[in-house]
């Protein structure tokens, strides 16, 4: 088994998205990359400890490779706005791939740069591609939040296009 580690705005979205993704066991909310620690969501929300809003997972790669789960990555969200998802504002939110080791960063480095040379997205991809850091686990209420509070406002103006998108797409992948 390996691990990612993605930031795709809220969350509550990129954990719904790759729940539904063969190949993918755990997945763990949390925080990554700022210099508070243990921080809590409130504090994280503020925008004042650096950190992003990530998912950190547990994958087979026999099933689903880190390639593919990029694709599904930049897929889900829009990597073209800095520390912005819809109105999710702040750098809590930025597009971010922490990656492990040093085949995630070529990988993730050379999709990124892909991406950008065919103007896959009509603007920039500005998603950051930094090592991974210490991972903080977010408040248990965090933890598999869609399929607990599916009916919420947000997951249903927000998460349910990204689950219902990453079912058309990606179709042969889930689970």
């Amino acid at each position: 088994m390996k691990e990612a580690i993605f930031g795709a705005g809220c969350f509550w979205c990129i954990e719904a998205v790759f729940q539904q993704i063969k190949g993918v066991d755990k997945i763990e909310s949390g925080y990554m990359g700022g210099k508070v620690k243990n921080p809590t969501y409130r504090e994280v929300c503020s925008g004042l400890t650096g950190h992003a809003e990530v998912v950190r997972m547990t994958f087979d790669p026999e099933v689903i490779s880190f390639k593919d789960m990029l694709e599904i990555f930049w897929k889900t969200h829009d990597p073209t706005t800095l520390n912005r998802q819809g109105a999710d504002t702040g750098t809590q939110y930025r597009s971010v791939i922490f990656y492990l080791d040093d085949e995630q960063k070529k990988q993730a480095t050379e999709y990124k740069l892909k991406l950008n040379q065919e103007n896959a997205f009509g603007n920039p991809v500005v998603t950051e591609i930094s090592p991974a850091s210490e991972f903080y686990l977010a408040e248990e209420t965090h933890q598999n939040y869609y399929n607990d509070n599916g009916s919420q406002p947000y997951c249903t103006f927000v998460v349910k296009p990204k689950v219902d998108k990453v079912k058309k797409v990606f179709a042969e992948k889930l689970k």
